[in-house]
């Protein structure tokens, strides 16, 4: 079967965390030369070394994805060293807080998951795009979010906010970005099942988490499949939005919560 992104070069922004990990790993089985990018070079390596002995291509970059002059440093290295930037790709943990009020929450956590997450997909979104265009090429530009925007519970701080944020920028920046060949848009993930962990949501929601467990049964419940999507599901339709068989799509965030998001 030929491989969706074969001699692709594509930058995964947040490659050691569940969501970055799985998309890198799902780019590379499709024949991507993956840039591993993130702060903390021991869980790169280990990602790296997990996507080589299954046979793919990755290389390692300690890039806080937060600053400018770094992500642009890494994009012009990728082109120089592969000859083009094909796909960016961005997972990076925003810093969510739930669990309170917002009348309860201090305003820092409320603004938090906004402000680093719309910094961190201008950023590398911008530079992917910039290089894109010149390359005369084209590309994707994908990143994630909860689908709260549309679907805004009680208890779940700026999660919404930030949703919200990102989505409009990734509008924006479809339009101006597309008669370049630029397509850029997201994925609705909500709870994906295997990323959750007791010790990742306690981190989130602070005191009375529920557990993974409970969590994961919650988003079954509530969700139209009756469960909740997983980290496979999710890097699948990664790559292929990543690839030239979604060419048409752009400017939109794809669905892959299980119906928990009716949109």
């Amino acid at each position: 079967m030929t491989q969706l992104l074969t001699d692709k070069n594509a930058i995964v922004y947040g490659a050691a965390g569940s969501i970055g990990g799985a998309v890198a790993a799902a780019f590379a089985r499709e024949g991507a030369i993956v840039w591993l990018a993130g702060r903390t070079r021991a869980t790169l390596d280990a990602t790296a070394g997990k996507i080589r002995a299954d046979g793919g291509r990755a290389e390692v970059a300690v890039v806080d994805a937060l600053e400018e002059a770094a992500v642009d440093a890494l994009v012009e290295r990728v082109a120089a060293d592969g000859g083009s930037v094909d796909v960016s790709f961005n997972a990076v943990d925003r810093g969510d807080v739930q669990g309170a009020l917002v009348a309860d929450m201090p305003v820092a956590d409320y603004l938090a998951p906004t402000l680093n997450g719309l910094t961190t997909n201008v950023v590398t979104a911008r530079a992917a795009a910039r290089r894109m265009a010149a390359q005369g090429t084209g590309g994707a530009i994908l990143t994630v979010s909860s689908g709260s925007s549309l679907v805004q519970g009680p208890m779940m701080g700026g999660t919404g906010a930030a949703d919200a944020a990102i989505e409009q920028f990734i509008r924006t920046l479809a339009a101006e970005a597309g008669p370049g060949g630029v397509r850029v848009l997201g994925i609705w993930t909500a709870g994906v099942a295997d990323s959750l962990t007791d010790e990742r949501i306690a981190a989130v929601w602070g005191e009375g988490a529920p557990t993974a467990a409970q969590a994961v049964a919650g988003i079954a419940a509530a969700a139209a499949l009756k469960r909740a999507p997983r980290l496979a599901e999710v890097a699948e339709t990664a790559a292929f939005l990543a690839s030239d068989r979604a060419s048409a799509i752009t400017g939109t965030m794809v669905n892959v919560t299980c119906g928990l998001v009716l949109r």
